[in-house]
């Protein structure tokens, strides 16, 4: 998303320094790209893990892209946020996200095509643009966001176990739109985590709190 800052800390740098290397064997040995998805609740630091992801692939000769859930919003931020307020059935997956689009942005990634256009919001101007990501020599493709684990033809799903109040600091920090003061917005996060608190099930690897990574057998 445009506007967007992300900032990669130790714990995000530690996190992927723990998952890569087990995984690293699988992904070189598969044929078609590798697919990855991490997941949880707002502010648990997804788009930071996928971004040192990407960098501890890179430090293996591994070229990846990093696809950002906020990006397929079927309206921009300010516009979403007064549907939201207006309609209380405005939220959650194939509500307010067009999770269909990222899976077929993912299955033509998998199916070997060299580029893929997607949305890019622009989170200043509260608009939606067109990117064409070009995936030459792109081997494996990481998708962040709330609801990634929904997603199909997934090799490996990362759940972080943080909740509202677990990443109230993080959230204090990027403050976007004043959202940590609002009560309407602490209410989204309430239900935001009863729709995915079971996803953290359907992980291969769980991020807990205290960011310790615990391997799904």
């Amino acid at each position: 998303m445009k506007g967007d800052i992300i900032v990669v800390e130790q714990k995000h740098e530690e996190t992927a320094k723990k998952i890569i290397p087990v995984i690293i064997r699988s992904i070189k040995e598969k044929s078609s790209r590798y697919i990855m998805t991490v997941a949880g609740e707002s502010g648990s630091g997804k788009s930071e893990t996928g971004k040192a992801l990407v960098d501890q692939l890179e430090k293996h000769n591994i070229r990846s892209i990093l696809l950002g859930q906020d990006d397929y919003f079927k309206l921009p931020p300010q516009s979403n946020d007064a549907r939201r307020r207006e309609d209380t059935q405005w939220l959650g997956p194939h509500v307010e996200v067009n999770l269909d689009l990222m899976q077929q942005n993912i299955n033509h990634a998998l199916a070997g095509q060299n580029s893929i256009t997607k949305p890019l919001i622009d989170y200043n101007s509260n608009s939606i643009e067109q990117e064409e990501i070009d995936l030459t020599g792109v081997d494996v493709v990481i998708a962040e966001g709330t609801y990634t684990s929904l997603l199909r033809n997934i090799d490996r799903k990362i759940f972080i176990a943080k909740n509202r109040l677990d990443t109230l600091e993080h959230r204090k920090k990027r403050n976007r739109g004043g959202e940590v003061e609002d009560p309407f917005i602490e209410e989204i996060l309430k239900t935001e985590h009863k729709i995915i608190a079971g996803h953290r099930y359907l992980a291969d690897f769980v991020i807990t709190k205290d960011d310790v990574v615990i391997k799904i057998e």
